[in-house]
């Protein structure tokens, strides 16, 4: 019997969220490795979409407008839309597709491909693995990149841990543009993210004041705030607390859209975020990076690749579950964040980043040889 040819249409499955899909991209960069000339392509939320465009490994993001998608049961136009868009999916006659999102409405996209091979975690949640007929057992690894890439290994190709992300040239320009109407060029600056959706998740904004008035003795006066549109309340304070005579506050908490952040974070000299989108960002770019985390567990959603980042509170009850969502939680978790602690891990990183650099750095290399 003749083996079954490599596949030659693939489509990966992760619409959401904006940090779950940075950190899929390993096994778009994996399959594209295992099969060069195969189409790949990605199905993502709308909104998510910047995130991974400019991959050179991607054939074509498919993009799923949820927000529109989720009326259909109310508006007849919406539902022969949403019957459109899978109708299209299927025409394409995918060989292969690979369920990495594994909740109900990713397992029913797997199942209209109508693809020969549709391959999923058998822990996928909302019944989703009824929409693979290839179940794979969750392996016994916490991180939601190893448990992802167990689709990779199960069908006996290679593994690559590549997580670099690509930001397009017309938000290269946008933020180059940016940086020179601000008067601050190529110097150095430190990225901050102090928002979350969640309150559990914010470390205190007063603490963050405390940690920005440090930078600039550290040789950073320029600092950019980012986060996302209806966050900004969250920040007034920050803007207008910190010491302006010693440092510059570039506030652009809810003025950029993702691709313009990826450009900001690309070149950041240091990044400092809460448990957010901006922290794998800044893992895909190769920058240095402080992670603080409170209710949400590092070793499962933590940068991957980088457990010495993270800033993690001691909990007064290590055996209590408390789930991020829970309203009553509120910031008691990351109240215990000191900002010494914090500082600590800048200085660790910004130490450690010089020390790499100096190592790939062939004018170090010729001085010390």
């Amino acid at each position: 019997m003749n083996p079954d040819p490599p596949p030659s249409r693939i489509l990966l499955i992760r619409p959401s969220a904006l940090g779950d899909v940075c950190r899929t991209v390993p096994v778009l960069v994996s399959l594209h490795q295992a099969y060069p000339e195969a189409m790949i392509d990605w199905v993502v939320q709308e909104d998510f979409l910047p995130a991974i465009e400019g991959h050179p490994a991607l054939h074509q993001a498919i993009v799923f407008p949820r927000k529109t998608f989720g009326r259909w049961w109310r508006n007849p136009r919406i539902a022969r839309d949403l019957l459109r868009w899978f109708i299209s999916v299927r025409r394409t006659r995918y060989d292969l597709v690979l369920d990495c999102q594994g909740l109900g409405r990713s397992g029913l996209i797997s199942f209209i491909t109508g693809a020969r091979h549709r391959v999923c975690l058998r822990s996928a949640r909302e019944f989703a693995w009824l929409g693979s007929n290839d179940r794979v057992p969750a392996p016994n690894l916490p991180h939601t990149v190893d448990q992802m890439m167990a689709l990779i290994v199960h069908l006996g190709l290679e593994p690559v841990y590549d997580l670099k992300l690509f930001a397009l040239l017309e938000h290269q320009t946008w933020w180059s543009e940016c940086r020179r109407q601000s008067d601050f060029g190529d110097q150095p600056y430190v990225v901050v993210a102090p928002t979350s959706r969640w309150p559990s998740k914010r470390w205190p904004i007063e603490r963050f004041e405390i940690m920005i008035n440090q930078l600039p003795s550290r040789g950073y006066r320029h600092i950019v705030l980012i986060g996302a549109p209806g966050e900004e309340s969250q920040a007034t304070t920050l803007h207008a607390e910190c010491d302006h005579a010693r440092g510059y506050i570039h506030n652009l908490i809810g003025k950029t859209s993702i691709g313009q952040t990826m450009a900001i974070l690309e070149h950041a000299d240091l990044v400092v975020a809460n448990d957010s989108a901006p922290l794998h960002m800044a893992v895909g770019f190769d920058r240095p990076c402080v992670g603080l985390f409170g209710p949400t567990d590092p070793a499962r959603v933590g940068p991957y690749g980088r457990p010495e980042t993270v800033v993690r509170s001691e909990r007064p009850e290590p055996n209590l579950a408390n789930h991020y969502k829970d309203s009553r939680l509120g910031d008691s978790l990351m109240r215990l964040i000191e900002v010494d602690d914090v500082l600590t891990q800048i200085d660790k990183e910004l130490s450690n980043h010089k020390r790499a650099t100096a190592r790939h750095d062939p004018l170090v290399e010729e001085s010390s040889s």
